[in-house]
């Protein structure tokens, strides 16, 4: 398998469209439930471009190379980020990660946090923060990996099918 990361052209649409109608099938460790995203092609088009247009925001795409067919390649992962527009914070981003069920355990999660790390970097951001459910071990690990510390616990801040779930502000410094 062959897995390119690149940041996403509006070209990405029916993609991005795809990935969250299956990712969001796939985990309860995002926000949104199944179906509650409505935002079709054209929609995603628009929000890439309004996303990609701020200094502060990218979207990171790790695209499977060996999904050949007449349609838009699959999508392994995605990472959004967000950055801050008021000045006093600008040094600070908040990235979103998910990755397909189907492609979990093999790095493609680490390698987006590098790519955003490396594009962090060059745009002097110096902050770089994050909610994670408490349950989703597999994510805690892995930030903790990459140098992510708990800065927060945050009890009840999820509803997840009738059961509060607690979740954690994680950050790194970058130096």
């Amino acid at each position: 398998m062959s897995i390119t990361l690149r940041a996403v052209v509006p070209d990405d649409a029916e993609a991005i469209t795809a990935f969250f109608l299956a990712v969001d099938n796939e985990t309860k460790f995002l926000l949104f439930e199944p179906g509650e995203r409505t935002r079709g092609p054209d929609g995603w088009r628009t929000r890439i471009e309004e996303i990609r247009s701020e200094d502060h925001n990218e979207i990171f795409v790790a695209v499977d190379d060996t999904t050949v067919d007449a349609g838009p390649r699959d999508l392994a992962g995605v990472l959004f980020v967000l950055g801050e527009v008021r000045r006093r914070l600008r040094h600070s981003i908040s990235p979103m990660v998910a990755v397909r069920q189907a492609y979990a355990g093999q790095g493609i999660a680490t390698r987006l946090f590098e790519a955003m790390e490396e594009w962090a970097r060059a745009h002097d951001i110096h902050r770089i923060y994050l909610h994670v459910q408490a349950d989703n071990h597999r994510a805690v690990a892995l930030y903790h990996r990459l140098g992510y510390h708990v800065e927060g616990f945050h009890r009840h801040a999820v509803r997840l099918d009738g059961e509060w779930v607690d979740d954690y502000t994680m950050a790194k410094l970058l130096e």
